[in-house]
């Protein structure tokens, strides 16, 4: 039984101890890589050091410091003429993040936002600011909306008093569904119409504040 499974593709060279942190000095098993075209390689053209950083063990920050090579594609019909390895489950291209630390800064960041979930990972040996937090849960998809039973329906002030847009909340999950300006029946009734799913369903009033609602198309 691996103990981290996401770090078998690697043969840990090196292990340094630090005072707030374990650097991992690491290179790939494999002899080869792929290219994005599907050609596989085995030609070497040169070589860099690659930091992640990756979840905390023992209350410590792990960074590791992997050797990356980058190989000539063999495909003469590719346009790359040469790719950085990558190790499915621990490298992402562009990110000093392995997609177990992903995760885990961008759950802190939905339970927390920004200060408040940069606080706890200090404490869990996760260094982050709260921006990477807030930007970390920027870039999630937008949620499918699906089924929706029962649509709650709430205003919200913009700028009290001025400036109002809706809420929408599928009331069975109390998850936000969608988040528009203005707070007209017709501006709900623009919605429903992109939103077959929900046309047909129960629509009511939110339990803050009620909102005149226009009918369902249809």
């Amino acid at each position: 039984m691996e103990l981290f499974p996401h770090l078998s593709a690697l043969l840990i060279e090196e292990v340094e101890r630090r005072p707030d942190e374990v650097v991992l000095r690491a290179r790939v098993r494999a002899l080869g890589g792929s290219c994005r075209c599907g050609q596989s390689s085995a030609r070497v053209h040169g070589r860099y050091v690659r930091r992640l950083r990756d979840v905390a063990v023992g209350g410590l920050g792990v960074v590791i410091e992997l050797s990356i090579r980058r190989f000539r594609c063999e495909n003469a019909a590719c346009p790359a003429a040469t790719f950085a390895e990558q190790i499915a489950g621990l490298t992402t291209p562009q990110s000093h993040y392995t997609p177990l630390l992903r995760g885990v800064l961008t759950q802190l960041g939905l339970a927390l936002a920004g200060r408040a979930g940069a606080r706890l990972a200090t404490v869990t040996g996760i260094t982050v600011g709260k921006d990477t937090l807030l930007r970390l849960v920027r870039t999630l998809p937008d949620p499918h909306v699906g089924d929706v039973e029962v649509l709650g329906v709430d205003d919200i002030a913009f700028r009290k008093g001025r400036h109002y847009g809706t809420l929408l909340i599928d009331m069975a999950t109390q998850r936000p569904l969608h988040l528009y300006d203005g707070r007209e029946g017709e501006d709900l009734a623009a919605w429903l119409r992109g939103h077959p799913e929900v046309g047909d369903r129960h629509v009511t009033p939110s339990r803050v504040r009620a909102l005149t609602l226009c009918p369902a198309p249809g």
